[in-house]
């Protein structure tokens, strides 16, 4: 096969979670660039709208969908109103996500919930949804996007939401018990980690750590949403079909210092 072709998602259909903005918006645009057609998804209609008309303008078949994936009916509106419009779902990104910021002893309990909830109970809700299909057909590309907190501690003074790194990790665990489980009936389920990003749900973090964030970044600098567009395209496709229950961490290399 063609190097081209590998990468080629011309006839694929991807369904992208967080797609209204952000990294889960590069990532759809990434697909899309590479051949795909979009849903996308968000609880909020006022960045979801607008982005599936930018999607349109730029001549890729997106169909926008507000639901709120913490609540399991919703999900499965979302994906049946994804199968009705196009009729398969090949690829599944999931990059909704939430956080709540406090030390670990005056953290609320009712955000604790509510970042699991969000994060890890939405991610295996639209994982159940999308992968009941991706089972029946054989084959699909599953990528759920977690973070390095859920790989490794942070400073206080940089990030204190244990909430936060708790769901990226349990993100993590189900991505690799679910590759495990469904790998043998044709469905691959990988995991991107991101590091510090120029992001809406990052500003803050940035604002406040951005010298000391890039201090310990080898490559010195904050990543930009764009910079997870190939590989979201690499893990789609046929390239890395040989790819299941893996981490990919994209940080700057801040991991390895």
């Amino acid at each position: 096969m063609h190097i081209r072709e590998l990468f080629d998602l011309t006839g694929k259909v991807a369904l992208v979670t967080g797609g209204s903005r952000g990294l889960g918006k590069a990532m759809a645009e990434g697909l899309a660039e590479a051949g795909a057609k979009l849903a996308i998804t968000s609880r909020r209609t006022e960045w979801l709208e607008p982005t599936a008309q930018e999607f349109a303008d730029r001549g890729f078949e997106c169909l926008a969908i507000p639901a709120d994936v913490s609540d399991p009916q919703q999900v499965e509106r979302l994906v049946q109103a994804a199968l009705d419009r196009f009729g398969q779902v090949d690829i599944l990104v999931n990059c909704h996500g939430v956080s709540w910021g406090a030390p670990v002893l005056e953290m609320p309990l009712d955000r604790w919930k509510w970042v699991i909830d969000v994060n890890v109970n939405g991610t295996y809700y639209t994982c159940r949804a999308v992968g009941g299909h991706m089972l029946a057909r054989g084959s699909g590309s599953i990528i759920n996007v977690a973070s390095v907190a859920g790989l490794l501690g942070t400073a206080e003074e940089i990030l204190s939401a244990t909430g936060y790194a708790a769901s990226k990790g349990g993100i993590i665990a189900l991505s690799r018990d679910l590759a495990v489980k469904w790998g043998p009936k044709g469905v691959r389920v990988n995991v991107i980690a991101p590091g510090f990003f120029n992001t809406r749900l990052s500003k803050p973090v940035i604002e406040r750590a951005g010298d000391k964030i890039r201090a310990l970044t080898p490559l010195g600098r904050i990543g930009e949403p764009h910079e997870l567009k190939g590989l979201a395209v690499f893990l789609a496709s046929e390239a890395s079909s040989y790819i299941t229950g893996q981490v990919f961490v994209i940080d700057g290399g801040m991991s390895a210092a």
